[in-house]
């Protein structure tokens, strides 16, 4: 199945496996590579001795494309993109929209620039900007997440830019491949689906604790970080709800003095990230405080295992997962469920 999103990103299959922090390390994304996908590094926790070792082994594994995601506002992030282009990365993904610069740099290197939006109008802009293709995410996706559904957002998106655009939030299987495709879209990418893989390097538990879930157990809530934030529901989730505002910033404060000490970064560049993020996402300083807490409260669970202290984002579509396929597995299968379902519409 040919679309210029596979022709653009140079993989088999108009599959694209997101770039999602403590979970979209070198094993997943080389798996999704080596099946004919586009698997995308999460560069947004790692500092830049950290990708280039997270690259390196990458490269390790597969000599298929993959993409890094980056922060935009990192205050990094120039020499990132300096070292993935040293290193042949082939497409630069970002969570936040990149500045014109930014996508002129990664563009003189040769890369492909594919930032996530929300919204057709940030889709128009970036378009405008030089961007190569578009990850369009509807309310139903996990992690930051906006209001308007997939199926409202897509065609909004689509007739309006004549980049390919990838479609996502809500989609697990062959037939919502297929019917991002009937809307338009060039393919789709998956979050909470890869991340329940065997490939996955996050701890059974915690993938037990997903598998558990319905449709309905999802919540999207500002505790977490100060902007809209789809995670599941939990009984830590459900505290936090509850809590009142001394006590969260408190929590905040000292899990931000904590990711501060775990990851090394000076407070000089951890006050410079933070400013940046406080202005292009419009928060109030105590947001800005919840905001530096996030990395902690994703790290407890999916790296320590602790889904009782920490938080896991995660996709409505968690309901419809019962299974830990390999990356390989999933893809084959999300293939041959889309050519059954074309044949049965044809």
């Amino acid at each position: 199945m040919k679309t210029r999103a596979t022709e653009l990103f140079g993989v088999e299959h108009p599959i694209v496996q997101t770039g999602m922090g403590w979970v979209s390390g070198p094993a997943l994304t080389a798996a999704t590579a080596n099946a004919g996908g586009l698997g995308i590094l999460a560069a947004a926790v790692m500092s830049y001795d950290e990708l280039a070792l997270a690259i390196t082994e990458t490269k390790a594994r597969t000599t298929k494309p993959f993409g890094v995601n980056l922060r935009a506002d990192s205050p990094e992030v120039v020499q990132c993109i300096e070292l993935m282009a040293r290193e042949g990365v082939k497409v630069a993904s970002f969570a936040l929209a990149p500045k014109q610069d930014l996508i002129k740099r990664c563009k003189d290197h040769g890369m492909v620039v594919m930032p996530s939006i929300g919204a057709k109008r940030h889709a128009e802009k970036v378009a405008e900007w030089g961007v190569d293709a578009v990850i369009v995410q509807g309310g139903e996706g996990g992690g930051h997440t906006g209001q308007v559904p997939t199926t409202v957002l897509l065609p909004q998106v689509v007739d309006a830019v004549d980049i390919p655009v990838i479609a996502a939030g809500g989609f697990f299987d062959g037939r919502g491949l297929v019917a991002a495709l009937a809307y338009g879209a060039e393919g789709i990418a998956m979050g909470t689906r890869f991340l329940l893989t065997s490939d996955s390097l996050v701890g059974d538990a915690v993938k037990q604790v997903y598998l558990s879930k319905g449709v309905a157990e999802t919540v999207v809530t500002t505790e977490v970080d100060g902007v809209p934030h789809r995670v599941l529901r939990t009984e830590f989730v459900e505290e936090l709800l509850k809590s009142r505002a001394l006590g969260r910033l408190t929590r905040a404060t000292k899990n931000a003095i904590a990711f501060q000490k775990l990851s090394g970064t000076p407070w000089k560049d951890v006050v410079t990230e933070g400013l940046a993020m406080r202005k292009s996402a419009e928060l109030s300083l105590s947001q800005l405080v919840m905001a530096a807490n996030t990395p902690m409260l994703l790290k407890a669970a999916m790296v320590d295992g602790r889904p009782d202290l920490g938080v896991m984002a995660s996709g409505q579509v968690v309901g419809l997962i019962d299974d830990l396929p390999s990356c390989a597995e999933l893809i084959e299968r999300i293939m041959n469920e889309a050519e059954a379902t074309l044949k049965r519409l044809l």
